[in-house]
């Protein structure tokens, strides 16, 4: 007897080419800002940030990274006090996130809401890798 035809040929094994981990749109109140008018007051930062992993398996929290720390580490920054710069803030919210050995690339981008009349948002977006 000969074999079944298959309509389609076997894939491939598939490969896990990376695992990305992100928080988007957590909103944080910061003392953030160069002009007079925003010295001594907080304003609304939304922070968003995507960090890619090495792939492999991810069976446990252990094996991956807990999106918790990276709202903890933009919490920090801003409890640490006035920033002038959303440019700032992102930059140091993204070496944090390096500080992960597991982390091989990060992308940070900050708004703004209310900094620009007429847009939703300003902000900016840094990208750091090893």
């Amino acid at each position: 007897m000969s074999q079944p035809v298959a309509a389609f040929p076997a894939p491939d094994s598939p490969r896990a080419e990376a695992l990305t981990v992100h928080v988007r749109g957590l909103r944080i109140e910061a003392g953030i800002g160069v002009y007079d008018h925003e010295q001594g007051r907080l304003q609304t930062l939304v922070v968003s940030a995507v960090l890619t992993l090495a792939p492999g398996r991810v069976e446990r929290l252990s094996d991956t990274v807990n999106y918790e720390a990276v709202a903890a580490a933009a919490r920090a920054i801003a409890a640490e006090g006035h920033v002038g710069l959303v440019e700032t803030f992102a930059q140091r919210l993204a070496l944090a996130c390096l500080d992960d050995p597991r982390v091989q690339r990060v992308e940070v981008v900050i708004d703004k809401p209310g900094a620009l009349d007429g847009a939703e948002a300003a902000g900016c977006t840094v990208a750091f890798a090893r």
